[in-house]
């Protein structure tokens, strides 16, 4: 069976406040269009998992989001950056962890699936694959003076260096992961999720983003899934793989997302979740407990991607 190949996108959920200005709103906007449209042209070339790699990436080098470029600090005024991509076909995953010297973290990810024997490199390991496939790049291709500013005026006023990561994210409203999902036209699914987590975070702290299962999953016949959000939760809900759960057992896409945003709601109060999925006939649904959450998407033949922020937004 022929399918129309599809991709859907989103670059974090989280409060209004992160943007700057109009301008920088809309940027932001416009990097989430320009992620799918370089989805659809790679599945030009290729499949799936090249769809939602290549979506990341350009998200990674805009500088719009908490990924690659635009990563925010940690307490050590460091960026480390977690990434991990899924092949549905499969179940091949690929992630790294604790990176601090990559843009395409996304890359990095892939080549773990596809170069090593491993599912998650962190760390050294994973800087060290990074010079080994020229993906490694100085601090100050990642570090500028705007962050270092940010980061000293935040620093300057945190009340202690213990203070709860979920505490931050909530209060700094900076929730700027990215991610994407796909189905290709072999009916395959991929799903991908880059992010520089928390600002201020513990060094070394890892959130959902590359844990299978929480920041995303992708199984051919099920679903593909990307999560956003307050990584702690995310994990604790198993978010991703729950809503292929729900999908196995009947529940359509739509819902499935609904439902586990209700039920981390549930658990852990609001302004934690955002996710992206798409089903193995190309339905794409969405669902937020935040203010705000960029996504788009978009289908081989549409003439134009759609892309959506607040809640009442049509989408897809």
């Amino acid at each position: 069976m022929n399918f129309k190949a599809t991709i859907a996108v989103h670059g974090g959920a989280g409060s209004a406040g992160y943007f700057v200005n109009e301008e920088h709103r809309r940027r932001y906007l416009n990097g989430l269009v320009n992620a799918v449209s370089a989805g659809l042209e790679a599945v030009k070339r290729g499949n799936a998992l090249d769809m939602v790699v290549e979506a990341v990436t350009v998200m990674e080098f805009d500088g719009s989001y908490d990924a690659g470029k635009g990563s925010v600090l940690n307490l050590y005024g460091e960026v480390e950056q977690d990434a991990g991509v899924m092949w549905g076909k499969d179940l091949s995953v690929g992630a790294v962890a604790s990176v601090k010297h990559v843009i395409n973290t996304i890359r990095l990810a892939r080549l773990v699936m596809e170069r090593t024997d491993h599912v998650l490199i962190m760390g050294d390991g994973a800087e060290e694959l990074a010079k080994q496939f020229n993906l490694w790049v100085p601090s100050t291709e990642l570090i500028n003076e705007f962050k270092i500013n940010r980061y000293n005026s935040l620093i300057k006023n945190l009340r202690s260096r213990y203070e709860k990561n979920v505490e931050l994210a909530r209060k700094l409203g900076l929730l700027g992961t990215v991610g994407a999902v796909a189905l290709d036209r072999d009916g395959n699914l991929a799903a991908a999720t880059s992010t520089g987590g928390t600002i201020l975070k513990w060094p070394g702290r890892v959130g959902d983003s590359p844990l299978p299962g929480a920041g995303y999953w992708a199984e051919n016949g099920v679903c593909a899934v990307s999560v956003t959000g307050i990584g702690e939760f995310i994990i604790r809900a198993m978010a991703s793989f729950r809503v292929s759960t729900l999908i196995k057992s009947g529940v359509s896409i739509g819902d499935a997302v609904r439902q586990v945003v209700d039920y981390v709601t549930k658990l852990f109060g609001s302004d934690n979740i955002g996710l992206i999925a798409i089903d193995s006939s190309g339905n794409v649904a969405s669902a937020f407990n935040t203010e705000v959450m960029g996504r788009a998407w978009g289908r081989e033949g549409m003439n134009k991607v759609t892309v959506a922020h607040y809640p009442n937004d049509p989408f897809p």
